[in-house]
């Protein structure tokens, strides 16, 4: 009897143990990538665009994409701080749509991934 005992004890053993076991499932959410200066500026342009902007400077060395709708302009800067982290910043003189830099944003925020 005792020689069936022993690999009885060892087969409970090894199913315990793969009890024990955890599996990782990868996050079912997005990971959200830093942003960076191209993909920042590549995200900008078409974000004015899909607004209807005619864009008539992009200048991707000064960080400036500058564009036009109904007699307003809106202006992009797009700026390397010095803790590494990108900023953008929206501005508009003269639109007659006071929404229009909140469409813009949120296309932005959108190409983004955020």
């Amino acid at each position: 009897m005792r020689i069936w005992i022993i690999p009885r004890v060892a087969m409970l053993a090894a199913v315990l143990a793969l009890c024990g076991c955890t599996y990782y499932a990868p996050p079912a959410y997005p990971v959200m990538a830093p942003a960076n200066f191209d993909r920042s500026f590549d995200a900008a342009a078409p974000a004015m665009r899909d607004q209807g902007l005619a864009i008539h400077t992009e200048d991707r060395a000064s960080g400036m994409i500058i564009g036009t709708l109904g007699g307003g302009t809106v202006s992009t800067s797009v700026r390397r701080q010095a803790d590494g982290s990108v900023r953008v910043q929206f501005d508009a003189t003269g639109p007659r749509d006071p929404a229009l830099i909140d469409r813009i944003s949120r296309g932005y925020d959108s190409r983004m991934g955020r």
